[in-house]
C-alpha cells in the first residue's frame, strides 16, 4: 500500500508517502514566501545536505521539507512505488 511506504527524497534522506500533499518547484516568489514562512514558524526541515534546493514538498501536518532532487524526479518515485505497491 502506498501509504506505508517511503519515499527517498535524496542522499539517505525519505518521507513517509502518505504524508506528503504536494511537491514544487521552488523558483516562485510565493514557494519562497512559503519557505521563510515556514523557517519562522520552525516548520522548515532542510533535506538538502548542504546543496541547491530544487524541490519543496508540503506534508498534511504543514511541514515543508526542502530537497536537491527535482520535482519530477520524485514524482517519479512516487509512480513506481505505487505501481511496485499494487
Amino acid at each position: 500500500m502506498l501509504h506505508d511506504r517511503l519515499i527517498n527524497i535524496g542522499f539517505g534522506n525519505y518521507v513517509h508517502a502518505g504524508r506528503i500533499v504536494g511537491i514544487v518547484n521552488p523558483t516562485s516568489s510565493p514557494m519562497k514566501r512559503l519557505r521563510e514562512d515556514a523557517r519562522t514558524e520552525g516548520r522548515l526541515i532542510d533535506a538538502t545536505q548542504g546543496r541547491k534546493t530544487r524541490s519543496i514538498l508540503v506534508t498534511d501536518s504543514n511541514h515543508v521539507i526542502l530537497s536537491a532532487i527535482q520535482p519530477e524526479t520524485i514524482s517519479q518515485r512516487f509512480v513506481q512505488e505505487e505501481a511496485d505497491g499494487r
